[in-house]
């Protein structure tokens, strides 16, 4: 049977339109304080009911916490059940824009329209939710609550604790897990906590149409940004085969890279999906008739386990092979050019760099370059309201000017979000043998077909909870992303601390970011809260021994 207190939180969280960067992240937040400090348990321990406004936030945006403590015999193991409460904008679902958080009547406008074969199959099964949010993830979300609330009647019968975490801005910079990591350090140390096992809900799909098995996710992929400036050498049109133009070069990278599944990254069998294309344009601030002196282009690069300088020279040798393949076929079209109209060809050889940031950097440092100077460029564009990952550009062009660079040149550099990869090693061997036991439970109790992946693919606030990379990964991150500390400031010490291993459930749909976005009821409300319930029994539940 569906959970119908856990479906109706959902469906009132779901008309909440809580769109990332919206007032509706706040409301959301308050609805959900609300909630927590109507359960009896939460009135006698209201301290323990912790929000956080995100720091200097315009929306006032908050963390919503609340541990649960058990009053068995105290046990300071701890599970960390989070879910993020933004959703992406509403968009795209055009003249059905007014319905997206209103699910029924969505439906009822659905139901009128011509819809691809198994929309409309989902549609008329009566087991499918639809709407903004219903998937990605505000059910999971709302069995979390419920599970919370199951705990809560009875805590003792628990000797252990439940810390359930609320979080805004997981759509784009996942501000709010990151701020909401200083907050779990201090639970740890106020009531010494040992967070034992982090649990998301965040939604999970079918890999493949027909797939019926449902899967378990034993950790999260990593997520970089790196993000090409091309340098080229601007000519009139009238004399077009005389320059080096930057755009060419930047649509070279989008084609050597972009969805290119030579760059997937492997671990145990599982790939990555291959970098996409996230911004792709050139630098001309107005028209003119001269061709592009800069371009910039940008990829989501989804990570396994490549180390940070495997990454980086992989994506180094990829732009030097673009501007060789570039300079060659300007000269070749120069030439099929001046045999059809009778001119002399001439060959434009131009020597060209290809270095990362830190590597510009040195060279500009080396002819006198001071860090002053690019303080002030990233003051100036802070204050412009710059985006940030374009933010680094004059501060390339000034170093480039500094170490007297003026050919053709392509610096690498990352910027935001990082996203830090994880996932269940040897040494937590235990949890993976203890979740296995866990499912086939589920399995048995409920006839659900599940599988094993180390890695959640898309992106997952999970990612801040545990960091598998190396110190000189790191380092080497760190030192290629311009001005990190001011524009992406990770607590990555903070995460190497807490150290929380990570598992995704999560509610069960399809469409996730699109118009026929929809959760599954039976799977989401029926097998979903099993899934947790005896995840809670076999770490926390008072034993008779106990």
């Amino acid at each position: 049977m569906i959970d119908t207190e856990m479906y109706q939180i959902m469906r009132e969280l779901v008309e909440i339109k809580s769109v990332n960067g919206t007032a509706g992240e706040r409301e959301i937040g308050i609805f959900l304080e609300d909630c927590l400090r109507e359960i009896p348990y939460f009135r006698d321990h209201p301290e323990q009911v912790i929000v956080r406004e995100l720091k200097g936030d315009p929306l006032h945006r908050r963390n919503v916490m609340a541990l649960l403590i058990g009053e068995g015999e105290w046990n300071p193991r701890t599970i960390l059940l989070h879910g993020h409460t933004d959703t992406v904008g509403t968009e795209d679902y055009g003249a059905l824009e007014p319905l997206a958080c209103r699910p029924d009547e969505l439906m009822d406008a659905l139901r009128q329209m011509r819809l691809p074969v198994q929309v409309r199959c989902d549609l008329e099964s009566g087991e499918y939710l639809f709407g903004r949010g219903t998937c990605d993830m505000k059910s999971g979300d709302a069995v979390f609550l419920g599970i919370l609330k199951e705990m809560a009647a009875r805590p003792e019968a628990y000797c252990g604790n439940v810390l359930l975490s609320f979080n805004p801005v997981e759509e784009n910079l996942h501000t709010g897990i990151i701020e909401g990591l200083e907050i779990l350090e201090e639970l740890k140390e106020k009531y010494g906590l040992e967070y034992i096992l982090a649990v998301n809900n965040d939604f999970i799909c079918p890999l493949f149409p027909g797939d019926k098995e449902k899967t378990i996710y034993t950790g999260t992929v990593g997520k970089l940004l790196p993000c090409f400036y091309i340098q080229g050498r601007d000519t009139h049109v009238g004399q077009c085969f005389e320059g080096f133009d930057a755009s060419l070069a930047a649509a070279g990278l989008a084609g050597k890279i972009g969805l290119n599944s030579e760059f997937s990254d492997a671990w145990e069998g599982e790939y990555t999906y291959p970098p996409s294309v996230l911004k792709l344009k050139d630098l001309k601030p107005w028209y003119n008739v001269q061709t592009p002196a800069e371009a910039l282009v940008y990829f989501n690069y989804f990570v396994h386990n490549a180390s940070m300088e495997e990454i980086t020279e992989t994506l180094l040798e990829a732009a030097r092979e673009v501007m060789e393949q570039t300079q060659e076929r300007n000269n070749r079209m120069s030439r099929i050019f001046c045999e059809r109209s009778g001119q002399r060809h001439t060959d434009y050889a131009y020597p060209y760099q290809v270095m990362t940031w830190h590597e510009l950097w040195e060279k500009a440092k080396a002819c006198g370059a001071v860090e002053e100077e690019l303080e002030q460029i990233l003051a100036e564009e802070k204050e412009k309201g710059t985006d940030q990952r374009e933010i680094p550009v004059p501060m390339i062009r000034r170093l480039l000017q500094d170490a007297g660079i003026t050919e053709p040149a392509v610096v690498l550099y990352y910027a935001a979000p990082y996203c830090p990869h994880n996932t269940l090693q040897e040494e937590e061997g235990a949890i993976v043998k203890n979740l296995k036991q866990i499912v086939e439970r589920v399995a048995e109790q409920t006839g659900e077909e599940f599988r094993f992946m180390h890695f959640f693919p898309s992106l997952s606030d999970s990612s801040y909870l545990k960091i598998d990379d190396s110190d000189q990964s790191l380092a080497m991150l760190v030192e290629n992303f311009p001005a990190m500390k001011t524009l992406y400031p990770l607590p990555l010490e903070r995460i190497r601390r807490l150290n929380i291993p990570a598992v995704n459930f999560g509610c069960y749909g399809k469409d996730a970011h699109k118009w026929t976005e929809r959760v599954n009821l039976p799977y989401t409300f029926e097998v979903l809260p099993q899934l947790l319930r005896e995840t809670i029994a076999c770490y926390l539940e008072r034993k008779e021994k106990e």
